[in-house]
Parts: structure tokens; C-alpha cells; sequence
């Protein structure tokens, strides 16, 4: 594996459950993951899926994976490939991706870290740009309950 990681702390004047909502309900990812739902159990070792419009119609998988962590309100951890409509070798790309949340006075610090990258994984210059959207819009939605418009 490539030594690549990205990773990312965005304070947010919000509370955590109001932050957590947004990592992993349908209402907040439509929002926040550029109207994508998060298709999952929630319980380590099972599937999940980014599903929402793009280039394969309005049920484009974008990512999908397995659950690594989840502890509600405070760690969500995956490993993820492309969706296939992106790649026809998606499941040899791998990267994992996890949020942490702490509580930080009376805000909530959001860490991303995504790391683990395969080897000439296509879509890491993809993600080092589109997380500072998606945490930017997170950020934005606790505070204010508004969306960013990226003019798409």
C-alpha cells in the first residue's frame, strides 16, 4: 500500500448528534454528500453504499464497501472502492475512511482521515479536492442548516 493519507479537522458549532446526523442519516447525507444516501446496517463487517444521481442514473453507486467501525455519535469507519460505473477494476481500489467526533467546549471537532490507499488508486486526487466540499458543507448544514451551493 501507498503511504498516501489525507486528513482533515473541522470545528463546528454544533452538537455532536446534530453533526452525527449529517455523517450518516439519509435526510443529512442528501445534504451533505452531494445528495447521496448511505445505504447500511451500521454493524462491522457489513456492506454500505453511497447511492444517489450520477453518471449510471439517479441510483449511482459511488462508493461502497464494509463497515469497519461504527460507534454512534463519536467514530464511522469504512473501506471503500469506487463505484463500478466508475471503474471497471473497482474492487482492486481500496481506501479506508473514518470520521471521528469530539466534543470540544461547547463545539464538535469532525476528523477525517482517509488513508490506506491501494496502490495507483485513480480516485485519490478525486478526494483530496471533494472532501473540503463535503466537510465544508457539513460544517455549514450544523451550523446553519443550509447548504452550499457549488453551482452544479
Amino acid at each position: 500500500m501507498e503511504n498516501k493519507k489525507l486528513k482533515y479537522e473541522f470545528y463546528i458549532g454544533a452538537e455532536p448528534n446534530r453533526v452525527w446526523d449529517l455523517l450518516v442519516t439519509p435526510e443529512g447525507t442528501k445534504k451533505t454528500f452531494f445528495n447521496c444516501v448511505l445505504q447500511s446496517s451500521f454493524k462491522a463487517g457489513e456492506p454500505f453504499a453511497y447511492v444517489g444521481p450520477g453518471n449510471a442514473g439517479d441510483e449511482t453507486v459511488h462508493v461502497y464497501g464494509d463497515i469497519l467501525t461504527y460507534e454512534p455519535r463519536k467514530v464511522l469507519s469504512y473501506l471503500e472502492h469506487p463505484g463500478p460505473s466508475y471503474r471497471a477494476n473497482h474492487q482492486e481500489h481500496t481506501s479506508r475512511v473514518t470520521f471521528t467526533l469530539d466534543t470540544v467546549g461547547k463545539c464538535t471537532k469532525l476528523t477525517l482521515v482517509n488513508d490506506e490507499w491501494t496502490e495507483n488508486h485513480p480516485s485519490f486526487q478525486n478526494a483530496e479536492s471533494s472532501w473540503w466540499m463535503i466537510l465544508s458543507n457539513i460544517k455549514t448544514v450544523a451550523e446553519t442548516g443550509n447548504t452550499l451551493d457549488f453551482g452544479w
